[in-house]
């Protein structure tokens, strides 16, 4: 089942059972993370906070990420992939219990910012979904993984939705018990995938060994020379380009939603929330959950359904060219849905939003896996992976000062630079299905 070579005679790859252990370790994760996004925005309204700094805790949470996300990587290519979930997980367990104890706001930014150093693990759990699939079958893999996103996007705010009743700390703490789980999950079940790792102490170890690159010395943030080394390919360096610009166009919307179904739909006279916060809060939660549901199904079906037969009959390119227009389009129509102030349209935005990126982030992924040589997949995803969450580090920091300028602003700015993504995209040569000569990277 492995994409990378293994030795003569050594015993069979991951099984099957592998990808469905990846995708509940993932979902669990996401479900934790799903959890409190419906009142996060809200609770921070709480310690006295304004759209900017709301948008901030989104910031400070994917800074993480463009930190430890290629460290992590690094270090599952260096040291196993397994290890690397067990350590991660756990710090998302101690983010979300922060999150519930927080009586100010620097204890939000600092359980953010543990919550992200945890989840920065993406990378390297695509890098297992790498090692246990075929090239032919890699597409249909990734989007395991954006299925997991579509579920915990379905459950996760559902459940915030519902346990925000009870309190708006009360989300946190059922998210810091589903890590846990998710933690125990992955002690036990999780096999090591990484090609040298699972190999150590038997026979097979040495050639292993032998037919692998020596890995990349984890650092911190992007290491400049695998981001010049990946240039020489300029597939790759296109492709890194789009994950960087995608994710800021996209988080420049995601950041601002519930600050902007709130201001169109619950209070646009700000007459509630000074007689009422706590109700105020909960309607806002409310609305937002449902469109957060919207898009965890949609996602669900293009990515855990629809992506495999997608990719096989037109190639991870050209489902790349169809997402960023969808995606562009949905940013557009969440303008034009707040200037009707017809809350339902609001839904079938979601399900465009959701097409858009069910069918790029899979695809963005499968391509730079092509790209890599199969030993070093970890640190090429996680590079990815880092550069998305520079994206959505950028893209936060100015949502909410645009968000103040103008309630629609950002979703219009966030439109036209996803169709910049699409113009890069065009200029990709990579042909659909052809795995393109592997691109050495490493952090020397």
């Amino acid at each position: 089942m492995s994409g990378a070579v293994t030795p003569a005679g050594a015993p069979a790859g991951p099984s099957k059972n592998t990808l469905l252990i990846v995708f509940m370790t993932v979902f669990l994760d996401l479900v934790g993370f799903g959890i409190i996004i419906p009142i996060q925005p809200f609770y921070a309204q709480m310690f006295d906070a304004t759209p900017a700094v709301i948008t901030l805790l989104g910031a400070i949470y994917s800074l993480m990420q463009f930190l430890f996300a290629p460290l992590w990587g690094r270090l599952s290519d260096r040291i196993g992939r397994r290890p690397v979930m067990l350590v991660s997980i756990a710090a998302s367990v101690v983010g979300f219990t922060l999150f519930g104890l927080a009586s100010s706001l620097w204890m939000l930014f600092l359980s953010r910012g543990m919550a992200g150093f945890g989840n920065a693990n993406i990378g390297t759990a695509q890098a297992i979904i790498a090692d246990s699939t075929t090239l032919e079958n890699r597409a249909k893999g990734m989007g395991l993984i954006g299925a997991a996103f579509g579920l915990g996007f379905i459950c996760g705010p559902a459940l915030g939705g519902l346990f925000s009743e009870f309190g708006p700390t009360v989300p946190a703490y059922v998210a810091a018990g589903l890590s846990g789980i998710n933690w125990l999950l992955a002690l036990f079940l999780l096999p090591e995938t990484h090609p040298v790792h699972r190999h150590r102490g038997t026979p097979f170890e040495a050639e292993a060994r032998a037919s692998a690159r020596p890995p990349a010395r984890a650092r911190f943030g992007i290491s400049m020379d695998a981001i010049r080394r990946a240039a020489k390919n300029p597939d790759v360096a296109r492709i890194l380009f789009v994950y960087l610009l995608f994710s800021l166009s996209f988080s420049l919307m995601e950041q601002v939603m519930g600050l902007y179904v709130e201001r169109v739909w619950v209070n646009p006279m700000g007459g509630v929330i000074a007689t009422d916060p706590l109700a105020h809060m909960k309607e806002a939660a409310r609305l937002t959950t449902y469109v957060l549901v919207a898009v965890g199904i949609t996602a669900t079906v293009v990515q855990g359904v629809l992506i495999g037969r997608l990719a096989r009959a037109f190639g991870e390119r050209r489902l790349l060219i169809a997402g960023t227009i969808f995606t562009a389009v949905g940013l557009a129509m969440v303008a034009v849905a707040g200037a009707i102030g017809f809350f339902p349209l609001m839904l079938g935005v979601a399900v465009v939003l959701a097409t858009g990126t069910g069918l790029s982030n899979p695809s963005m992924s499968s391509l730079l896996s092509r790209a890599v040589d199969p030993m070093e997949q970890g640190t090429l995803l996680g590079l990815g992976q880092s550069l998305a969450a520079m994206g959505r580090v950028i893209g936060p920091s100015v949502a909410g000062l645009l968000f103040q300028i103008s309630a629609p602003l950002p979703f219009v700015v966030g439109s036209v630079l996803m169709l910049g993504c699409t113009v890069v995209v065009v200029m990709v040569r990579q042909k659909p299905g052809v795995s393109s000569a592997p691109v050495p990277l490493g952090g020397h």
